[in-house]
């Protein structure tokens, strides 16, 4: 059986997503990030970066969720694509966009809004406004399409809502005010039923949620290492 390696986060939970869109059966281990489990040397062993999500199947480990997704719709044959150049050619467009941007402006806007133990007014317009223009191009995108790629849910339009979901924590309170089009994806998305099995996941295990001294430094190690 597919072990997958998970937290509450936004990248396991799109992987979550496909998992019981699909309907694989999966064994669901979690990682708690705020207690260092990502560090431990078994799970090292499944991912050298110690970030979650990862799985392994059979002998194939995969880990870096847009790469997961891509390796389960493959495995498959759901939520992809028609086989064609152009649908392929879009289909690694926009996945890598999210691996390369959405997530990581995201992820940078929240901890400096959130975790940073000083207030940097420029690193926070900074990773808000690439954020914010980031979603303001899948925005515009879904004004011309339903779904990212056409008329077709894909794991393209997971990956997006791993993140989109979470724009109240990306942007502010107002966040979803610039993005129509998203919010109705996102909408779509959260009504169905496998989302809602995504999002319950993480309440199968008590993960810790006090950011406290052990947690930061779990999660932030660059606190306790200066870099030459």
């Amino acid at each position: 059986m597919l072990k997958f390696y998970y937290s509450g986060a936004p990248n396991p939970t799109k992987v979550a997503l496909m998992l019981e869109e699909t309907g694989l059966p999966y064994e669901p281990i979690p990682v708690d990030t705020r207690k260092g489990e990502q560090h431990k040397p078994e799970f090292l062993s499944v991912n050298p970066n110690a970030k979650v999500p990862a799985i392994v199947d059979g002998d194939a480990v995969v880990f870096d969720s847009s790469a997961i997704l891509l390796y389960l719709g493959e495995k498959t044959g759901k939520f992809m694509p028609a086989k064609t150049d152009k649908a392929r050619g879009e289909l690694l467009s926009w996945m890598m966009f999210v691996a390369s941007g959405v997530g990581p402006y995201s992820g940078q806007s929240v901890h400096f809004r959130v975790y940073a133990p000083e207030k940097n007014e420029y690193a926070i317009n900074r990773y808000a406004f690439e954020a914010q223009r980031h979603f303001g191009i899948i925005n515009e995108r879904l004004g011309k399409n339903k779904y990212m790629l056409g008329d077709t849910y894909t794991i393209v339009d997971m990956n997006v809502w791993g993140w989109s979901r979470l724009i109240p924590n990306v942007l502010g309170e107002k966040g979803w005010d610039k993005f129509p089009n998203l919010k109705r994806l996102t909408d779509e998305i959260n009504a169905r039923p496998a989302a809602a099995k995504a999002v319950a996941l993480k309440d199968q295990h008590k993960f810790k949620t006090e950011m406290d001294d052990e947690a930061k430094h779990a999660m932030f190690p660059h606190l306790k290492v200066k870099v030459a």
